[in-house]
């Protein structure tokens, strides 16, 4: 862990009032929350380049719209081995669920998700995308490496 620097930061008092109210309800201080949004806003920045990232996709389709089952999976068979692994959950007569762990070139991951979030049926979604080692602990995999699909 690196050294704490201690810097000081003028905000307007309605809006201190607020980061102590969140800092409050996570029971943190106001270090702590600063600290949470500023590698927040630092990871957002870093993914809006081609870095190797992780993300989330998660998206509810109703699965009784004609071929979006076979459209889906097809869609991710084009990931190949960006998906890590997926999750399918039955939501009700009509609605799934489907939760996709991705890892690859974070502006790739946004592409391929944008296919699948723009495909008819599905209802709602979004990726959620971090670079990777964004714990500091990078631990890096072959992001280059041949893909077959």
């Amino acid at each position: 862990m690196s050294d704490l620097i201690r810097f000081g930061i003028a905000m307007d008092k309605p809006l201190l009032d607020d980061l102590d109210q969140i800092a409050a309800q996570r029971g943190a201080n106001r270090s702590e929350v600063i600290r949470d949004l500023v590698r927040a806003e630092v990871a957002r920045a870093k993914v809006q380049a081609d870095v190797p990232a992780v993300g989330s996709l998660i998206f509810v389709y109703d699965h009784h719209v004609r071929d979006l089952t076979e459209k889906l999976t097809e869609l991710q068979h084009e990931l190949g081995d960006r998906v890590v692994c997926s999750l399918h959950i039955h939501l009700d007569h009509h609605n799934c669920m489907e939760v996709v762990a991705l890892r690859g070139h974070s502006r790739d991951l946004r592409q391929q998700a944008e296919k699948i979030l723009a495909t008819r049926g599905v209802v709602q979604g979004a990726l959620h995308i971090v670079p990777e080692g964004v714990g500091g602990n990078a631990h890096h995999h072959d992001l280059d490496r041949k893909r077959t699909t």
